[in-house]
């Protein structure tokens, strides 16, 4: 007791500092501003009910029901004495009590905050808006902990806020279309994290994905027939809304257009057929901004788009023009001659203007990539920043609102830890107060290209949850470890959710293994991932729209477990060698060294596998070569020139790419091998 009280003590004066530390025994994600412990648990019990005081929005009704249901199945708890929690539940004496100040509006900047009290008898929750009491419905859940007797929340006292206001994600639906159920569970995870913006990237050059009924080409020829209609786009956008996500549409424009340059070729810069693009890349096709009837076309789309999306806030894309299309054709490099343009990004700074005043028109706040960024365009736009720092702060010291999405590309395939220390403002930047105060947040981006319904969340999930504390959280709280500690628990978290970021894998395993036993190949598999960056559809493989994306890349996934855990192992024994560290070591380099036999018995049945043999094999050289490292280790001996010499080149191999993945223990195994070496 002792040893709580003085902890509960220690928290307490940090808070009072203003310096938020994470509490170790409990895995919250995103960390509270504030915490301290009281020592007063509520047991939760067949009794637990939940009551609702003040004003809120009708959507914490609905949440609050929704909490019940996932408290009682996470915790086995019949929970059935309230159906639904409802305007007649008002008792003020209720084991948890919700007080709210009025309804949270879904506009940027709107207050999130929340305290969370607890004793013995009630968990007391209180917040300005209904927005903020739903935060702490999420923490609660994190929260719920178990002893001999059963479940509990442990005495706490929380105060927390968010950092930033815009926390967002981008989900592209265009390259690979996301079907609404996908949509949904990922708004389902968002909400989880604390994450309060979905932006929607709704066409590309691979196809356009919302209905159109004003311009109805659109979903005819320029979708395939896969597209969201508008009673889905408004379902997806009303089920955000209900978990205080707001969703902020794409309709990326001039460049990135093949698709509506397919239903209306009229608007395109080079007279030429287009049809929909099949890979994926950057390509020529783009708007003609010197055709007068291309601005009454964009307004007719936008007006319509806008009006499917609430939000106040619209994204026109503008990246990765080319520019070859304007240079190139006669009656464009004319016009931008007579207007005194020097490049071609001078004609899309013109084209911007001249589109701002539509987006105005439909009471949008125009948005878009850094691109945008260029001499005369208006400060009443924000940049989003994908490209580096160097436009980030370029857009801050300039006067404009912006985003950071660079340093947060998911798809990029690199380890939390990447982005969890990717700060929106760092010191080093020596921004003003008035440029921090010029910083909405930043936002994840899941671009599609190599993903499918399948898989693609395995690639948000959960690494997001670490971007999504690095967004609310205070800067203070950057220790990487302990975030890894509790990204492992909200990753369970995340698929009680129905979240399949964990469960598809073994779905793969067993296709690649063509229904045999996958224990080799899963032993394989977890110590490989994916080419990162943008290597994976680099050099011989080119992949398409068509491309199996159920192959050994797509089963690997993105900041694998084991190869952290090992490393730390490994750099634990090089520092302070001790039998049991050596003994673990051994063991987990035995398991890989022996595999590739039984690998070996999957080719037979599954010759799919074949682009995985020579890693296997590479893996089982390995791992041998750690084993005799250790040996030279153990015995204090120094390994030979010539030893040495056969293990680099044995590790050299092994760092080769086979089926797209890399194994990820290459590194430890390289550092035994040096040390035997001394």
């Amino acid at each position: 007791m002792m040893k709580k009280t003085l902890l509960a003590w220690t928290f307490l004066a940090i808070t009072l500092l203003g310096q938020a530390q994470v509490n170790n025994t409990y895995s919250l994600m995103p960390v509270p501003a504030q915490l301290t412990e009281n020592g007063q648990p509520l047991a939760i019990t067949a009794a637990f009910k939940v009551s609702v005081k003040g004003r809120p929005d009708a959507r914490l009704y609905a949440e609050a029901s929704r909490f019940v249901r996932r408290l009682s199945n996470k915790t086995g708890i019949f929970l059935d004495k309230q159906g639904y929690v409802t305007t007649a539940d008002t008792a003020l004496d209720a084991p948890l009590l919700l007080q709210v100040q009025r309804p949270g509006k879904l506009v940027l900047g709107e207050n999130e905050a929340y305290t969370i009290t607890t004793t013995t008898k009630q968990v007391l929750v209180t917040a300005v808006t209904d927005l903020g009491a739903i935060h702490a419905l999420e923490t609660l859940l994190q929260l719920v902990s178990t002893n001999n007797r059963g479940y509990y929340i442990p005495g706490v006292a929380i105060n927390d806020r968010p950092r930033f206001a815009w926390r967002g994600l981008l989900l592209d639906v265009a390259l690979h279309f996301m079907p609404v159920e996908v949509v949904k569970r990922t708004l389902d995870g968002m909400a989880a994290v604390k994450m309060n913006v979905l932006h929607l990237h709704l066409c590309n050059d691979q196809g356009f994905r919302v209905e159109s009924k004003v311009l109805p080409r659109l979903q005819q020829v320029a979708a395939d027939g896969i597209f969201y209609t508008q009673a889905q786009v408004r379902e997806m956008v009303g089920y955000a809304a209900q978990r205080g996500i707001r969703v902020v549409p794409e309709f990326v424009v001039p460049a990135h257009t093949t698709a509506i340059l397919k239903a209306y070729p009229e608007y395109a810069s080079v007279p030429r057929k287009y049809t929909l693009q099949r890979y994926f890349g950057v390509f020529d096709p783009v708007m003609d901004p010197t055709n007068e009837q291309l601005y009454p076309f964009l307004e007719k789309l936008y007006t319509e788009m806008a009006s499917l999306f609430p939000d106040a806030y619209l994204h026109i894309g503008g990246d990765e023009n080319t520019g070859k299309d304007w240079l190139n054709t006669p009656h464009i490099k004319a016009f931008m001659q007579a207007h005194g343009m020097a490049k071609y990004m001078d004609l899309q700074t013109y084209f911007n203007r001249r589109l701002l005043p539509i987006i105005r028109k439909t009471g949008k706040t125009m948005m878009g990539w850094d691109e945008i960024l260029q001499p005369g365009v208006p400060k009443n736009i924000v940049i989003e920043s994908w490209r580096g720092n160097d436009a980030y702060y370029s857009s801050l010291r300039q006067g404009y609102q912006a985003i950071l999405s660079y340093g947060y590309y998911i798809d990029l395939i690199q380890p939390a830890s990447y982005h969890y220390q990717n700060e929106p403002a760092p010191d080093s930047a020596h921004l003003t107060a008035d440029e921090v105060k010029r910083i909405l947040g930043g936002e994840a981006t899941m671009w599609s290209e190599l993903v499918t319904p399948l898989t693609v969340d395995s690639r948000i999930w959960p690494r997001t949850a670490a971007i999504a504390e690095r967004l609310w959280s205070p800067k203070t709280v950057t220790d990487v470890d302990d975030m890894y500690r509790r990204l492992n628990a909200v990753s369970l978290h995340l698929e009680a959710l129905g979240l399949q970021h964990q469960l598809y894998k073994q779905m793969l395993l067993r296709q690649l293994a063509n229904g045999g036993n996958t224990q080799a190949l899963e032993v394989l598999v977890n110590v490989l991932e994916p080419l990162k960056i943008y290597e994976r559809n680099e050099g011989d493989t080119m992949y398409s729209v068509f491309s199996p994306f159920t192959k050994l890349a797509d089963v690997a996934t993105p900041d694998q477990a084991l190869p952290r855990q090992f490393a730390k192992q490994v750099e634990g024994y090089l520092a302070a060698p001790n039998a049991a560290l050596e003994d673990t070591i051994a063991q987990q380099l035995t398991l890989w060294r022996d595999n590739d036999a039984a690998f070996k018995q999957l080719l037979n049945n599954s010759p799919v596998l074949g682009e995985a043999a020579a890693l296997s094999e590479h893996l089982a050289q390995l791992a041998a070569a750690g084993l005799e490292a250790l040996t030279y280790l153990h015995g204090h001996t120094k390994a030979s020139a010539h030893w040495l010499q056969q293990k680099q080149a044995t590790i050299t191999k092994a760092r080769q790419q086979g089926g797209r993945c890399e194994i990820q223990v290459v590194d430890p195994v390289a550092r035994l091998v040096a040390k035997a070496g001394e």
